[in-house]
C-alpha cells in the first residue's frame, strides 16, 4: 500500500475523528494538530514498517447550515 485515506470529520462533542479507508484504523483529536499526531501514531502502531503507507491524506469533510 502506497497511500491510505482518512475521513476527517468534526465530531458533535467537539474535535474531530478519522476512520481510515481500507483499514481499521479510527482515532480523534482535540484540534487538527492533535488530530493529525494521533494519526501518524496509529498507522505506525498498525502496520510494520515495510508495510506502512507512505503518503495518508487527509479528507476533511465540513458541514455547514444557513438559515434564510
Amino acid at each position: 500500500m502506497t497511500e491510505l485515506v482518512f475521513l476527517v470529520q468534526s465530531a458533535d462533542e467537539g474535535g474531530f475523528t478519522a476512520r481510515a479507508a481500507g483499514a481499521s484504523i479510527f482515532t480523534e483529536g482535540d484540534s487538527l494538530e492533535e488530530l493529525r499526531q494521533n494519526i501518524r501514531e496509529a498507522v505506525e502502531c498498525h502496520f510494520d514498517e515495510s508495510e506502512r503507507p507512505r503518503v495518508v491524506t487527509l479528507h476533511i469533510v465540513r458541514d455547514e447550515v444557513l438559515v434564510v
